[in-house]
């Protein structure tokens, strides 16, 4: 009994055995949950509280100061690059346009053909000129036979009078003929010379077909096309051309600029000026006045003047914008590197009662830097050493800035 008691034990299934493991509890988990959200939210507080903020600030680049650049002006003023000689040209004739030789910025050279307009009625005049100063040259040289034969017949009758062959009047006769047939040749004659003037009129008409450049210079504007109609008159409205084109005389451009009635004293005749275009800001170009229009405009309260450039550069081009200053002198000559650079006024401040500029890197940080300062140029300041043409400096920094500081351009 024994024996079949412990036989059945071992067929019995351990069911213990083969269990998987108990799992983990609920609340190991929420621990272990809370633990990651509190290093999370940790993590995001510090970025969006410890991290540095950035100042907001002002910018402008450091210019180089050119030649002469430190010479102080009296007056600032803008004007405009305007050209002394400037031409739309057009034909002398109303005619249909046949050929357009012109483009713009296409240089010409006096007297270059620029367009040709359709000669039919001007050929066909000169034709007709051509044929009436043929048939007066054909009656001039009947007539001058006429009056060779005239001559000699009349020689003839004065020999016979004087042997009294012949009867007076006969010869009288022979005379007034010879005297009629003189008048109808000067008269042949002048009308040979009117028929010559004619045809060279005629010749002036076909000329007339041909525009040419009045003087060298520059195409800035095409304004014909083959096969329409111009006239140097207003005629046709809307669908008549009055030109060909436009030309510039380059060597001639200026400057005009308009200076207000309460400033104009200060500006003289051959008085230095430093121009600067608005799309070149960094090209300081030398210029003198040239004259002071002695008028002025009632309705804006300035008064015009004429400003000399010194320089010719293809960049300079008819009404381009330009920035002037009078100076009180000319740059010396000897100055052969620019001295230094040139940084808005509101740019130095003082650290440590030293004079000192915030200068941005690439970083977006500042750097504190000890400068020297020169003389004042109208809103800027020249410094002589510290700074570099090209680097960006803070315009009026605040108390708070201080070398490191992240800062951030505001516009």
């Amino acid at each position: 009994m024994n024996t079949s008691a412990e036989l059945l034990k071992e067929l019995r299934i351990d069911r213990k055995a083969g269990s998987p493991p108990p799992s983990p509890s609920r609340r190991g988990r929420w621990i272990v949950l809370a633990i990651v959200l509190f290093i999370v939210l940790a993590g995001l507080a510090w970025f969006v509280l410890g991290r540095e903020r950035p100042i907001a600030v002002t910018t402008a680049p450091v210019v180089a100061i050119q030649q002469g650049g430190a010479s102080s002006s009296v007056l600032d003023a803008s004007g405009y690059v305007v050209a002394r000689r400037m031409a739309t040209v057009s034909a002398k004739i109303t005619g249909k346009v046949r050929e357009v030789m012109i483009e713009e910025g296409m240089r010409v050279e006096e007297g270059q053909v620029m367009a040709t307009l359709d000669p039919i009625d001007a050929n066909a005049q000169r034709s007709l000129s051509a044929s009436q100063l043929e048939a007066a040259r054909s009656q001039l040289a009947g007539l001058q036979a006429q009056v060779a034969q005239a001559d000699a017949e009349a020689g003839r009758l004065q020999a016979l009078v004087g042997q009294q062959l012949v009867s007076r009047s006969q010869y009288d006769l022979a005379i007034a003929q010879r005297d009629s047939l003189r008048a109808q040749l000067r008269t042949a004659q002048r009308n040979t010379t009117v028929a010559s003037d004619s045809l060279a009129i005629a010749d002036l008409g076909v000329d007339n077909n041909i525009v040419r450049a009045p003087f060298s210079g520059v195409v800035t504007a095409k304004a014909a096309q083959p096969g329409e109609i111009v006239s140097p008159l207003s005629a046709g409205g809307g669908f008549t051309r009055t030109g060909i084109g436009t030309i510039v005389d380059m060597e001639s451009l200026e400057i005009e600029v308009e200076v207000g009635e309460s400033f104009i004293g200060r500006v003289q005749p051959k008085m230095p000026v430093e121009a600067t275009l608005n799309a070149y800001p960094d090209w300081k170009i030398p210029a003198e006045v040239i004259a002071i229009i002695p008028t002025a405009d009632r309705g804006k309260a300035t008064v015009k003047v004429r400003v000399a450039l010194k320089a010719e550069d293809p960049r300079i081009v008819p009404e381009m914008g330009v920035r002037v200053s009078f100076l009180e002198s000319a740059p010396p000559a000897e100055a052969a590197k620019p001295q230094g650079v040139r940084v808005p006024a509101s740019a130095i401040v003082e650290r440590d009662q030293k004079p000192v500029a915030f200068v941005v890197k690439d970083d977006a940080r500042v750097e504190q830097r000890a400068i020297s300062v020169g003389t004042t140029l109208n809103n800027d300041r020249q410094v002589t050493r510290g700074l570099s043409a090209g680097e960006v400096v803070v315009t009026t920094p605040p108390a708070e800035l201080h070398d490191g500081s992240k800062v951030t351009e505001t516009p």
